[in-house]
């Protein structure tokens, strides 16, 4: 084989190999990975003792960690990060999200086989809302909190991460069993958060805030750059900004649409799109969300329009 040929064939391995995130669904088969993310904090041992249990099914599983701080009790939030995360994870990996304020109750506990051929492995009670509108959930399937636990652990009620959630991820990422074998199929979908998608109403953009850029106290929205282009703003244009949390107006100003933050004077406002390909608000060395008291959530609205 001829270096140009070998060149070729390389070149179409490593295309072969890399799926980015807009990449096409593959056979789901477990590969061997977990990514947790928690409102646990890691001031004690919640998140080692999840990791542990997972090693005690299997020392070669790779463990990694999206974040555990997520505020607590913020499903919301969880189904955000979800949603964004999964997309750049090959496929195979178990995703494990634990904001449970419903630990124990009859909420459900579940296992998802994702239409990317990823895995989910936790709470029924609105985290899969934002990963089944976006990514799509192929199975659901009811996990036997009975039955299908951590040997022992039959008389706690209030830590499903560790007990139940890491336990069966661990069993499905190893192979020790089947997607099949974690319960029965479940009919007519996840549980959803009710909330503002994005629309172009008339002459102005709506939609929420769905969280906050918090190192930075940047504002991002769910309105998208393709919608925002039918509002027919170019760059360096000024935008009428209204955002309201359960109806209440808390900000109403005006900012321009440019590429960067460097793009406005020090303190100055912006509106820019994300690394998410969705519009955001920022102060360039300064916090938007601080500012101007801003929260994030489906309680948050905002509205895009023309001055």
């Amino acid at each position: 084989m001829n270096g140009r040929i070998l060149g070729i064939v390389l070149l179409a391995a490593v295309l072969a190999a890399f799926r980015g995130p807009a990449g096409p669904a593959q056979a789901a088969e477990p590969a061997g990975m977990i990514v947790y993310q928690t409102d646990f904090g890691t001031a004690d041992s919640a998140v080692a003792e999840m990791k542990g249990v997972a090693k005690q099914v299997d020392r070669d599983l790779e463990l990694f960690d999206n974040t555990h701080e997520i505020p607590a009790f913020d499903i919301w939030t969880a189904a955000f990060h979800l949603a964004h995360l999964v997309p750049y994870w090959p496929p195979g990996t178990v995703f494990v999200s634990v904001v449970d304020p419903g630990v124990g109750t009859e909420r459900g506990v579940v296992a998802a086989e994702l239409a990317s051929g990823h895995f989910y492995v936790g709470p029924d009670n609105g985290t899969l809302t934002l990963v089944a509108e976006q990514i799509g959930v192929a199975a659901l399937r009811s996990i036997d909190a009975a039955t299908n636990r951590l040997p022992g652990s039959e008389r706690s009620n209030t830590f499903h991460g560790r007990d139940i959630f890491s336990y069966n991820a661990a069993r499905l990422a190893s192979g020790q069993v089947a997607f099949a074998d974690l319960g029965p199929l479940l009919e007519g979908g996840v549980v959803e958060i009710p909330y503002q998608h994005a629309e172009l109403a008339g002459d102005e953009l709506r939609g929420i805030i769905p969280m906050l850029d918090v190192n930075y106290g940047n504002v991002w929205t769910n309105i998208g750059s393709a919608l925002f282009d039918r509002l027919g703003v170019a760059k360096g244009d000024n935008v009428r900004v209204r955002i309201s949390k359960d109806g209440t107006p808390v900000h109403d100003g005006v900012v321009p649409f440019v590429d960067t933050f460097g793009d406005v004077p020090k303190g100055q406002p912006l509106l820019y799109l994300n690394s998410v390909d969705e519009m955001a608000l920022a102060i360039n060395y300064g916090s938007f969300a601080e500012t101007h008291g801003i929260g994030s959530g489906p309680d948050w609205t905002i509205t895009l329009s023309r001055p």
